[in-house]
């Protein structure tokens, strides 16, 4: 067995185009170091509706060049087999965009010589900026299909491969299959021609192009005048944000520098996750310095948005939002703004969205989570998931964009303080008229797989009949599908008053655990009680929970 694992390793060093990983994996296979190999070796970096996403270094289990190319190998088959013209000037265009991870901009030259190779025509936007300009670019370039490199909010040791079609969505399943069936048929990287030139590095027009749709997000003549401290989390957003602010009118943001530049190793965060403790905490310190009326904070690559307000009662002065409260508030504003079409959002998100959509005469609909199904909602007009993802300009962008997310609540943020309000006024108001819905999750990180799976084994064999005092009305399978939906490895249980949702994570070793419940509320002076019981249902709601399910 071992002798098989050193041959394998050596077989991959041979056609490894790395310098990097042929060091690390020469070193390895030198000092025999059979514990190492292992992991690396103990299968292949499986390809689905999340693309790839995985620890950076040498072997089929990571991510390095070697299986970029086989990854961008197998994408070129499947577009040639789905009929796109390639070999001629009517060759179809894949459009290739990076962050600033390490390795980044090596896997997008990478992944352009691939489709150049294949007779596709290739073009990497001209340096690392946000996913959404990229989601942007696919469309607005007419390409077949878009690519960016990013392993989004992961930690620095990761990086990622995101796939779009050319409708500007990211790739849904019987896409996601088929092109793991042609990066399978990929025998060797010998095999796979890539021309050091032949593909096109875009300038900034399609930049530009981007921040001009952008006039599309904000109403003509609307407030400007919010103040904000900006953190970029050490990615790609602040050039943009920075340059949509400008354009929009509004104060420029008061950067966190300490964060404000791309840095792959994302030096003053644990995670560079917004939503994970510490992560704001350098954001906070520079809004008691500068006292501004919120804080906006983009994930690495810029497509999700967090939001902090002031908050006298919390021990940093600054409470984040959940993404289910930005997620309503943009929902509010959009429908004071007479918007029309679909409101969509994730089965894990909160349901008061479907009371507003429904309070407006608005289409609403559920989709399984990820903007890969909330983007194709039919005639959708909004999107967002709890996750801090908001699609506020599906037109321009059929993704979440924390860009544009951000311009339109820094709208209303504007709008709200020339009448004296604030933020936490509208939710409030909201909380009156549609209840008060408060959300939280449960989420338990593992080292273990199967532990995820034990947990999802358990609640299915003894499904719960109680929690939190509150009867299960209805325990539904999704692995089964819905009449809506398709299936999907989750449970979902209905109690009177509250909801839980549980799943595996798609793109981190976590089982999530999402929790809602709802308390009505009759008037303003209701809100603190409401607001207690709501608390203790949702302490109770983890606590037997995650009883139920031995985690």
């Amino acid at each position: 067995m071992q002798d098989d694992l050193l041959a394998r390793a050596k077989a991959w060093l041979a056609e490894d185009p790395d310098a990097d990983t042929r060091a690390e994996l020469a070193r390895l296979i030198e000092a025999e170091d059979h514990a190492e190999l292992t992991a690396p070796f103990s299968g292949t970096l499986q390809f689905g509706t999340a693309g790839l996403r995985g620890e950076l270094g040498a072997g089929p289990m990571r991510m390095n060049r070697s299986v970029v190319i086989r990854a961008a190998a197998g994408l070129a088959a499947y577009l040639k087999k789905q009929g796109t013209p390639h070999g001629d000037d009517t060759a179809g265009l894949v459009v290739i965009g990076y962050d600033a991870r390490h390795k980044s901009a090596d896997f997008a030259r990478d992944t352009a010589a691939v489709m150049t190779g294949a007779g596709l025509r290739a073009a990497v936007l001209p340096r690392p900026l946000p996913t959404p300009v990229l989601a942007f670019a696919i469309r607005h370039l007419g390409a077949v299909a878009g690519v960016e490199v990013t392993a989004s909010h992961n930690p620095p040791r990761d990086n990622g491969y995101k796939v779009y079609l050319g409708d500007g969505s990211q790739i849904v399943p019987p896409a996601d299959a088929d092109i793991a069936a042609e990066i399978d048929a990929v025998r060797t990287l010998h095999d796979v021609p890539r021309p050091e030139t032949g593909w096109q590095t875009l300038g900034d027009d399609v930049l530009d192009a981007y921040l001009t749709r952008t006039d599309a997000v904000l109403a003509p003549h609307s407030p400007r005048t919010a103040r904000t401290v900006y953190t970029a989390m050490h990615g790609v957003g602040k050039d943009t944000l920075l340059a949509a602010f400008a354009r929009a009118g509004f104060p420029r943001p008061t950067l966190v520098t300490e964060q404000a530049d791309p840095d792959p190793d994302f030096p003053t965060v644990a995670f560079p996750n917004p939503e994970e403790p510490g992560a704001m905490d350098l954001a906070y310190a520079k809004a008691r310095e500068t006292t501004p009326d919120l804080i906006i904070a983009n994930d690495p690559d810029a497509d999700r948005l967090a939001v902090a307000v002031p908050d006298p009662t919390a021990t940093t002065g600054w409470r984040m939002l959940r993404g289910d409260e930005v997620g309503t508030l943009l929902a509010a504003h959009l429908v004071t703004r007479g918007a029309h079409g679909t409101f969509a959002e994730s089965i894990v998100s909160s349901s008061l969205l479907g009371r507003i959509a429904a309070k407006a005469n608005l289409p609403h609909v559920e989709t399984l989570t990820g903007f890969k199904w909330i983007a194709r909602a039919e005639n959708i007009r909004y999107g967002y998931e709890e996750a801090l993802g908001y699609c506020v300009d599906p037109d321009g962008v059929r993704d979440k964009d924390g860009i544009t997310a951000a311009l339109l609540i820094t709208e209303l943020a504007s709008t709200l303080k020339e009448a004296g309000r604030t933020l936490l006024d509208l939710l409030d108001d909201i909380a009156v008229e549609h209840g008060l819905h408060a959300t939280d999750q449960l989420s338990v990180r593992v080292q273990d797989l199967s532990l995820i799976a034990a947990a999802m084994r358990r609640l299915r064999e003894q499904p719960p009949t109680t929690l939190a005092g509150l009867p299960v009305t209805k325990a539904e399978d999704l692995a089964r599908g819905t009449d809506t939906l398709p299936p999907t490895d989750g449970l979902r249980y209905t109690l009177d008053g509250a909801r839980v949702i549980v799943r595996p994570s798609g793109t981190e070793p976590k089982l999530k655990c999402y929790l809602e419940v709802v308390v009505p509320v009759a008037t303003h002076a209701g809100l603190p009680a409401a607001r207690a019981k709501a608390t203790d249902l949702l302490t109770e709601l983890k606590r037997d929970f995650a009883t139920a399910a031995g985690i």
